[in-house]
């Protein structure tokens, strides 16, 4: 599979590739293990009815990636999140000005409140065995976070972009997933990301890191 191809279908990779030890695999779909990630995909849109029957009984919160929402009566849809992916296109480094340390273990609770305070809905606590966390602290508090989420040979994603608001306009989140994507390609993977397309201030962000738009993506939310 090329790597454009892998794009198109990111969960669906993720899951075939470096996350297989994370995937629950049917015909039809490729699906994280809930406690993980929420995260599945569908193979083709005639096999939706069947992945969404099966995930469904995997767990009640759950959000399927796709390049067009996923929409069927019998399974309500909470929430559509249009969302821009990105992918890394020559790399601008920012200035760093704060001391940014890889996260371990210990701070895996710190780092499951801060991305709920931020950004409810689909971080779990064990989304951090997903790939590499960083933060930033003010002594002992976590104050901003930045990760890598789906894995494949070729791509690795930045998530889990959150600053406390308490802490914001410091420049955080662009030395964060600028220290992020400088361990991706240190990794030989290119560095991709999903945006709320409605999220301008973080495009313009990603834009100035040297990223660029490559396609809509859709995150279809279902709560059972």
């Amino acid at each position: 599979m090329k790597i454009e191809e892998k794009f198109d279908n990111p969960v669906w990779t993720a899951l075939e590739e470096t996350h297989k030890k994370f995937a629950l695999i049917t015909d039809e779909g490729r699906f994280y293990k809930p406690e993980i990630c929420p995260f599945a995909a569908i193979g083709a849109n005639d096999q939706i009815d069947k992945a969404l029957a099966f995930y469904a009984d995997q767990c009640k919160n759950f959000f399927f990636v796709n390049k067009e929402p996923i929409r069927r009566p019998n399974f309500p849809s909470h929430q559509e999140v249009f969302c821009d992916q990105m992918i890394l296109e020559n790399f601008n480094a920012p200035t760093y000005t704060h001391t940014i340390v890889p996260l371990q273990q210990k701070d895996k609770k710190a780092l499951y409140d801060l991305v709920w305070k931020v950004m409810p809905g689909y971080y779990k606590e064990e989304t951090f065995s997903m790939g590499n966390y960083y933060g930033v602290f003010d002594k002992e508090k976590l104050i901003a976070a930045t990760g890598e989420r789906l894995q494949t040979h070729d791509f690795i994603e930045v998530s889990a972009v959150v600053t406390d608001p308490d802490y914001q306009r410091m420049g955080l989140a662009k030395q964060l997933v600028g220290h992020t994507t400088e361990g991706i390609i240190a990794q030989g993977k290119t560095p991709i990301l999903h945006v709320a397309s409605s999220n301008q201030g973080a495009i313009a962000l990603y834009r100035k890191l040297g990223y660029i738009f490559t396609q809509k993506m859709v995150w279809t939310h279902f709560i059972l």
